[in-house]
């Protein structure tokens, strides 16, 4: 998923909330809240930063590895949950990094009261926390499929995560072909960590198939849509489309 800031406004249906975007280093975050929190997420953007690249200096594998880790009691609170969505997902934690970092920050700003609401997209990788329904727009690079279907995500279902991985679009690792792997789940680090999971599957869409069955052991992904060229998978009881225009 790929949003400039009006399509946040158009397509996540919170014209009443205030965009804006935090930069630091690798992380580049675009946010909606009540009001401009900047310079509060770029504090809590740095802690969180801090907190990784310490564990990583110390557990250099946690970058490297592809393949789930052992979990480590000791190590902060995001960093177990990203090593213990890489291990549900059968993938290497930091497969979990950009959707880890969105909640982390998106729940730190709620629950440190700044703001009631809170949209917060790093890398294509949505954390949402809204009091009203939400349409999501599904970009799928040179699909003629792109840009065209919304995904609704109902206010019960919230907070929750939309995460999404491409083998055709952007510069994060996917093994696969597919030009959208959408996933969505309570936890953000593990809807991150599935969509790579599951987008490392597909190369055809007889590859489908792969997916209906990886998701029997999947009932964390809530729903499940891929998009490979003109073709569309789609399956999960969170799963409702709308037709939008990009």
């Amino acid at each position: 998923m790929n949003f400039e800031i009006r399509d946040y406004r158009t397509y996540i249906g919170a014209q009443r909330l205030i965009p804006f975007r935090v930069v630091l280093k690798e992380s580049d975050l675009l946010i909606l809240a009540e009001k401009d929190l900047s310079q509060k997420t770029l504090e809590i953007l740095y802690t969180i930063r801090q907190e990784l690249e310490n564990y990583i200096i110390k557990n250099p594998q946690f970058l490297k590895s592809l393949k789930p880790l052992p979990f480590d009691p000791e190590a902060p609170s995001i960093i177990q949950k990203m090593l213990k969505a890489g291990k549900i997902a059968g993938v290497g934690p930091m497969a979990a990094v950009a959707g880890a970092v969105a909640q982390e920050v998106g729940e730190k700003l709620i629950n440190l009261g700044f703001t009631s609401e809170v949209v917060v997209e790093n890398g294509g990788d949505i954390y949402l926390a809204l009091k009203n329904n939400a349409t999501v727009a599904i970009w799928a690079g040179n699909s003629p499929l792109s840009g065209k279907l919304g995904l609704r995500i109902k206010k019960d279902l919230m907070p929750c995560g939309v995460c999404t991985s491409s083998g055709t679009v952007g510069h994060s690792l996917s093994l696969g072909k597919a030009d959208a792997l959408c996933v969505i789940a309570k936890d953000t680090a593990l809807a991150d960590a599935c969509a790579t999971a599951l987008g490392n599957m597909v190369n055809t869409p007889k590859d489908f198939k792969k997916l209906k069955k990886a998701l029997k052991s999947l009932p964390q992904a809530l729903g499940v849509v891929c998009i490979l060229n003109d073709k569309l998978f789609a399956q999960g009881k969170a799963i409702e489309f709308v037709s939008i225009n990009v």
